[in-house]
Order: structure tokens, then sequence, then C-alpha cells
């Protein structure tokens, strides 16, 4: 349970970091802003510049963060609930079935 913790949680930072990563270049290439600007002509009613829907604010850094770190989260709890679950089922079935033994010989 200990190392599944531990590596669920560096997963959690690889994850952060790339989502950070990730975020500031599609930021910096001006993805967010074409996405946004697309998503305000489309829902924007003919011929005014303003209303529709501010997309803007879904792609916000705060949120995405917020987001990452929701899921990341939840991924530390599921997977070291799920591998402390799954090392007790195989070690279970390692002693009813006498697991796998494997010899090596040295070579001549």
């Amino acid at each position: 349970m200990k190392f599944s913790f531990v590596m669920s949680l560096v997963c959690f930072v690889v994850l952060l970091v790339a989502v950070i990563v990730l975020w500031m270049i599609l930021s910096g290439l001006g993805v967010f802003d074409a996405i946004a600007g697309t998503v305000q002509d489309l829902t924007s009613k003919q011929g005014e510049d303003s209303g529709g829907v501010d997309a803007a604010s879904w792609f916000s850094f705060t949120r995405v963060l917020g987001y990452t770190v929701l899921v990341g989260a939840l991924n530390v709890m599921l997977i070291t609930a799920l591998s402390t679950v799954g090392s007790v089922i195989y070690n279970l079935a390692a002693d009813l079935v006498g697991g796998v033994e494997v010899t090596l010989k040295e070579a001549e």
C-alpha cells in the first residue's frame, strides 16, 4: 500500500507538470483565444459583437489546474486502493496455488 501510494503521488506530480507545460504551450500559441473567438462567433446573434458564450473562461489556468488537481487526487485514491486490493488477491491466489517457482541453473 505504501509503495502504490508513493507511486500514485509521483504520477500525480507528473500529471500536474504535464498539464501546466501543455497549457502554457497552447496558450502561447493562441489556441485558446482562437477557440474562444470561434465559439463567440458561432453563439452570438448575427450582426452583434457582444453576447454568446464566453468560452475563454473554460480555458482559464485556474479552472484547468483545478480540474487537474481534482482528477489527480481521485486517481491517487483509486490507484492506491486498487493496487492494495490487487496485491491482496494475488497473495491469496499465490498461497492457494503455490505461486510460480523459477530455478536458474548456471551455464557450463
